[in-house]
Parts: structure tokens; C-alpha cells; sequence
């Protein structure tokens, strides 16, 4: 089966995104999980807040960081 893979309902550009970076972190303060989808031409790179990633992603946070 394919991966679903919709496309955003709102896609803006790096240079947006970098202009509401404040505004998307007060939002992500007040509890708003909507997030940031940006890209040139395409989706490129997602901003959500730090509780749903580590959500999605589990961190063991007793191991070593690794670069």
C-alpha cells in the first residue's frame, strides 16, 4: 500500500517561515499544535512544538546525545 502522503492545506516560503518563528512559538505556548509546513516549491520541512515531537519520537534521554 502507498504511503499517504496529502499534500498541506498551506504551504509558505523559508523566508515567511523565519518571519512567524516568534509568532509560532507563542502559539505553541498557549497549547497550539498546528504546525508550520514551508518549502520552495514544495513541503520541505515541518515546525511542530517540542512536547508532540518528542511524542512522535521518544527520546531515551539517559543515552548519550550522538551528533
Amino acid at each position: 500500500m502507498p504511503p499517504n502522503n496529502p499534500e498541506p492545506t498551506s504551504l509558505i516560503t523559508p523566508t515567511t517561515a523565519a518571519e512567524l518563528l516568534p509568532h509560532m512559538l507563542t502559539r505553541f505556548r498557549l497549547g497550539y499544535q498546528d504546525p508550520l509546513i514551508f518549502g520552495t516549491t514544495k513541503p520541505e520541512a515541518v515546525l511542530i512544538p517540542y512536547t508532540l515531537w518528542h511524542t512522535l519520537n521518544p527520546v531515551d534521554n539517559s543515552a548519550p546525545h550522538q551528533r
